[in-house]
């Protein structure tokens, strides 16, 4: 039986233009966004510790919304904690941001579930109320120009090697 020999060139060349875009996927569960403007906004934490998104520009930045009556915030804060243990600085800037809760409430869940983090309360509401988080625990990553590009709602395996892979080179990667 005689094979078609002009398919296998062409084969081959499709094969070679989608490996590279597959390979450079965002991970499951976050998802490329139109970019749009990051809203700004400036937070403190309970030791006075401040952070403005404005001034953060230039860098990738992981905005985090999160909770501590949400259960899944509470199984996903330990792999952020591992996450930037993995990372050691070579990702983006991670701003952890409790909606509406008070400083113990923050600094004992913290303590309990992942003793390294550090996060900033938008206690008064209006921080999440311009991100507009769908639930909680909500994921953003603003490019260095302040635009969200990419989204990811609920819980996600932060410390997993392809999420890493992913966070230290965000602007790589397409869909």
């Amino acid at each position: 039986m005689r094979r078609n020999r002009t398919t296998r060139p062409w084969l081959a060349i499709l094969l070679l233009v989608s490996l590279p875009a597959a390979a450079t996927a965002a991970p499951e569960g976050i998802l490329t966004l139109e970019p749009r403007p990051a809203p700004d906004f400036e937070v403190s934490d309970a030791d006075g510790s401040r952070f403005s998104l404005e001034a953060a520009r230039g860098n990738w930045v992981f905005v985090h919304f999160w909770a501590s009556w949400c259960a899944p915030c509470r199984r996903e804060m330990p792999s952020i904690q591992r996450m930037l243990e993995a990372l050691d600085g070579q990702g983006p800037r991670v701003v952890l941001i409790n909606t509406a809760e008070d400083a113990d409430t923050i600094f004992f869940f913290l303590a309990e579930v992942a003793p390294e983090l550090h996060s900033y309360s938008d206690r008064n509401g209006r921080i999440t109320e311009a991100w507009q988080p769908r639930g909680l625990p909500a994921t953003y990553l603003v490019d260095p120009q302040g635009f969200i590009r990419y989204q990811a709602l609920g819980g996600r395996p932060w410390d997993e090697p392809l999420y890493l892979e992913f966070l230290r080179r965000p602007g790589n990667h397409s869909d």
